[in-house]
């Protein structure tokens, strides 16, 4: 049996709303993300990053795939 990161588990993603930085308007930034462009005034928007498994776990890399791993973990890879 395969063991799988419950991150990965699309049924357990959540939206949230982020205000944006430069007009106020509120975007929908779901879980797997780490940000978006905001559709009013073209802003990007981040969500605020707390530390995740990413940060610490040795198997991050290969359990969620280099792409993401790179994403999530920005300027420090």
């Amino acid at each position: 049996m395969i063991s799988r990161c419950p991150g990965q588990d699309s049924r357990k993603i959540k939206a949230e709303l982020i205000k944006c930085h430069s007009c106020g308007y509120k975007l929908e930034i779901f879980s797997d993300e780490t940000g978006r462009v905001c559709p009013k005034c073209a802003s990007r928007v981040s969500k605020p990053v707390l530390p995740t498994c990413v940060n610490w776990c040795k198997s991050a890399r290969e359990c969620i795939g280099e792409e993401k791993w790179k994403q999530l973990l920005g300027s420090e890879s």
